[in-house]
């Protein structure tokens, strides 16, 4: 059995929540063997490892199974878990099929489920355990409150409850006692890529949705200033049209790379962990980046980072985003533009982005063209906790400061 460790109040949730199930201190056991349930998306899935190394670290005997899609197994690298692959478009797709994937849990001894999906299938699947007496919690994922941060903005409203915390809160409903998890450690890892000569940058202009996906102008020219300035330059992405934009960057500029079809997650995650920065949307590579205590740039569009999905550990100066009335317009940008042009991704131009990269790299270059910003109408950005001044004769950017926004412990 696992033992406990001592935390502060309120046994790590927000003020005014309390933690379903076994009450810390109570004396009721703890479970032995825990199955933690996520099969999608894959930033979600990207997110779990923190929360699950902070329950390690509380519990070492614990025994953890992960129940997620066998390719999402390079993310836990490093802890101490067991897998049951799920097949979410064969065998597992049907509720019937959760049914037999919870009798194909029960058989490994399985004593508690932490479902932090709460979808239609994993439902099922708690259903089925529960029937058989097996204790089972769910996340709260915070829907009102998220609806209601869109609707005013984000404005006068306090971030909310980073995904990884929400996952931390599961655990504890099932009478587990663990601190928050501290932002992921840097480790040394292989490089894919051979002997690592200057200064290596990522970049990962694609999402699953184009109010996440920076404009392919935009991205032509932050590779062009990138590839100017650093050594060799990653581009992230997948196939089709990503991977043929990829390819043409990397046939322009001999110093560009795209990733596609050259490595596996593991491999990524190999690279990105020794890159010197990445520069991401809201998408995968920032929480892998997270997971390997990368730096990272993060660019924000549609979405917001108050609403909980912000890399954990990414550190709050570092996120870039544009301050307009019709953002965030969606929790996971897959609203189409109202106006239809995504000005909110436009006004985050690749002078930013290169500027704040050359700022994590410690090669900031004195004031010059290459990072000087066009003349233009005033533009408002959101830098989280910190200010940036300009290079440029004129002010056509203006940089706020907002410190309430930082949710998490930055790297």
């Amino acid at each position: 059995m696992g033992r406990k460790n001592s935390v502060g109040t309120a046994n790590g949730l927000p003020n005014g929540e309390r933690a379903g199930g076994a009450a810390a201190g109570s004396g009721a056991p703890v479970p032995c063997h825990l199955l933690v349930m996520r099969t999608s998306a894959m930033g979600d899935v990207a997110m779990l490892p923190h929360a699950l190394r902070a329950l390690t670290a509380a519990y070492p005997d614990l025994r953890v199974t992960v129940a997620t899609q066998a390719m999402f197994r390079p993310f836990f690298a490093g802890l101490d878990v067991g897998f049951l692959d799920v097949d979410v478009k064969g065998a597992h797709h049907s509720l019937a099929g959760m049914w037999r994937l919870a009798a194909q849990a029960r058989r490994l001894g399985v004593d508690a489920v932490a479902d932090v999906h709460d979808v239609l299938r994993s439902k099922a699947f708690r259903l089925a355990m529960r029937l058989h007496g097996v204790p089972a919690a769910h996340i709260d994922k915070g829907r009102a409150g998220k609806r209601a941060f869109i609707r005013c903005g984000g404005r006068g409203m306090e971030p909310l409850r980073h995904t990884v915390l929400r996952y931390c809160d599961v655990f504890r409903r099932l009478g587990f006692v663990l601190d928050d998890p501290a932002p992921a450690v840097r480790r040394d890892r292989p490089n894919p890529f051979g002997e690592k000569h200057g200064v290596w940058v990522g970049f990962a202009p694609f999402s699953a949705h184009r109010g996440k996906t920076y404009p392919e102008e935009q991205s032509r020219e932050l590779v062009r200033m990138l590839s100017e300035r650093y050594g060799r330059v990653f581009i992230h992405g997948g196939g089709g049209a990503e991977q043929a934009f990829a390819e043409e960057m990397e046939r322009t500029y001999p110093n560009v790379t795209a990733l596609y079809g050259k490595v596996r997650f593991a491999g990524e995650m190999d690279l990105i962990a020794n890159l010197d920065c990445v520069v991401t949307m809201d998408s995968l590579v920032m929480h892998l980046a997270s997971l390997v205590a990368t730096p990272v740039v993060s660019v924000w569009g549609a979405t917001h980072p108050g609403l909980g999905f912000l890399g954990y550990g990414v550190s709050s100066g570092n996120v870039l985003q544009a301050d307009m009335a019709c953002r965030p317009c969606s929790v996971f940008g897959n609203k189409p533009c109202r106006y239809g042009d995504y000005r909110c991704l436009k006004a985050v131009t690749p002078e930013m982005a290169a500027r704040r990269v050359a700022e994590i790299t410690g090669s900031l270059p004195e004031c010059s063209g290459s990072f000087s910003l066009p003349s233009s109408r005033p533009i408002r950005c959101w830098i989280f906790s910190s200010v940036i001044s300009v290079c440029t004769s004129t002010s056509p950017v203006t940089i706020l400061s907002s410190p309430r926004m930082a949710a998490v412990p930055d790297i």
